[in-house]
């Protein structure tokens, strides 16, 4: 589930604040590690959140990790770098990189229509936009096809019945018969939806499931230890999350009643579907962006982004938000998920990476969004003269 956003005028604000100047001879007796330490301290607290990690990896593999407050609220227990959040709409990168594997094997072709794939299936023809839709529309929100997550349908289902196990067929089913937006191509507009049909197309071409592949083709092969699929309501090390108000699924209080996620976070699938450490999630954007993943000769199309409503000059590559920033070009995911927030960034010009998690969803309890916690922690990192 995406980012909510906010104002940009505050954003900037709080981005630019306590960025100082770290280069006097006192600063530079302090390591990286503990004015990242300091700063997140700060940032706690001026906010109201429970708990954060961070961890920033630099270009020799240096990782710092970094966690503040607590993890569970009402046992009182402080947070640790290795707590595992629920990372939400970052997951996409996952199905993503590997959709783009099946590129690079030739088992895929961006340009291709869904249909090929697709096409057979008894509901297709109801799909919006269902016969001009390209695999690169799937991956870069341009298909036209409306988001399932948010149908008062879909909330009352999935609140009403907590242990149901959703298929991506039941997913999809929630927008068959809608009006597009926009014709296919000719607009954007961020569709969770979108991961699900590229989920089952991955799935029909590897005669696999996506998480089998995920694993096999990019947890394991870079070390990913600490990212499990999140499948089912108990998670090994999973932090409790405090939705705060207005979460769009109605949840209140805790996410956790004994130990059970008061959800199945199950149906996020290929949408997310994934929980993990910030040090696994800053890993993963040194592989993914340094060019790792797949072949080198698709990181252009991967980085060729569309203008996406994500924030003045956002956009939007085949699974990647792509920010200009005064750090230089900036690739990476936000995440939602009812209790948690992530960001996921690499910093090009740097050469480092950076991932910061809360076990809360609700943006006015952090204070700002946490892009730009983000980018406050990257401004520290890039202006540090021991880094």
């Amino acid at each position: 589930m995406p980012m909510k956003r906010l104002s940009f005028g505050f954003l900037i604000l709080f981005t630019l604040c306590f960025t100082g100047s770290y280069a006097t001879p006192q600063d530079r007796a302090i390591s990286l590690s503990d004015r990242l330490q300091a700063d997140l301290e700060r940032i706690h607290a001026a906010g109201k959140f429970p708990g954060a990690t961070a961890s920033v990896v630099l270009e020799d593999g240096t990782a710092h990790d970094l966690a503040v407050g607590v993890s569970d609220r009402s046992a009182g227990h402080r947070m640790k770098p290795s707590d595992r959040m629920l990372l939400g709409s970052v997951g996409k990168t996952f199905v993503s990189a590997v959709a783009l594997q099946l590129v690079q094997e030739k088992r895929l072709d961006l340009d291709a229509r869904i249909s090929a794939h697709l096409g057979g299936e008894p509901w297709f023809e109801r799909l919006p936009n269902a016969e001009d839709i390209t695999i690169r529309m799937v991956m870069n929100h341009t298909s036209g096809v409306p988001r399932y997550v948010f149908k008062k349908a879909f909330i009352r289902q999935v609140t009403g019945r907590p242990c149901r196990t959703w298929q991506p067929e039941d997913l999809v089913g929630f927008v068959l018969g809608d009006r597009a937006p926009f014709e296919a191509g000719k607009g954007w507009a961020y569709s969770d939806t979108n991961y699900i049909l590229l989920g089952m197309i991955i799935e029909r071409v590897t005669e696999s499931k996506l998480y089998t592949q995920i694993a096999s083709r990019l947890l394991k092969p870079h070390g990913l230890r600490d990212t499990i699929p999140s499948d089912r309501r108990s998670l090994p090390g999973l932090v409790n999350g405090y939705p705060g108000s207005g979460d769009p699924l109605g949840l209140k209080g805790s996410t956790l009643v004994n130990g059970k996620f008061l959800i199945n976070p199950q149906f996020e699938w290929a949408g997310g579907g994934y929980a993990t450490t910030s040090r696994d999630l800053a890993h993963w954007a040194r592989t993914l962006f340094e060019g790792r993943a797949f072949s080198r000769s698709l990181m252009k199309p991967f980085l060729a982004g569309v203008k996406a409503r994500l924030g003045p000059g956002t956009r939007y590559g085949l699974g990647v938000m792509i920010h200009k920033t005064d750090l230089g070009d900036v690739y990476g995911h936000g995440g939602f998920f009812p209790g948690y927030r992530t960001e996921m960034r690499y910093y090009a010009r740097h050469r480092f990476a950076l991932a910061v998690q809360f076990n809360t969803s609700d943006q006015r309890m952090i204070g700002a969004s946490p892009g730009a916690v983000a980018h406050r922690l990257a401004r520290v990192v890039a202006a540090h003269p021991a880094r």
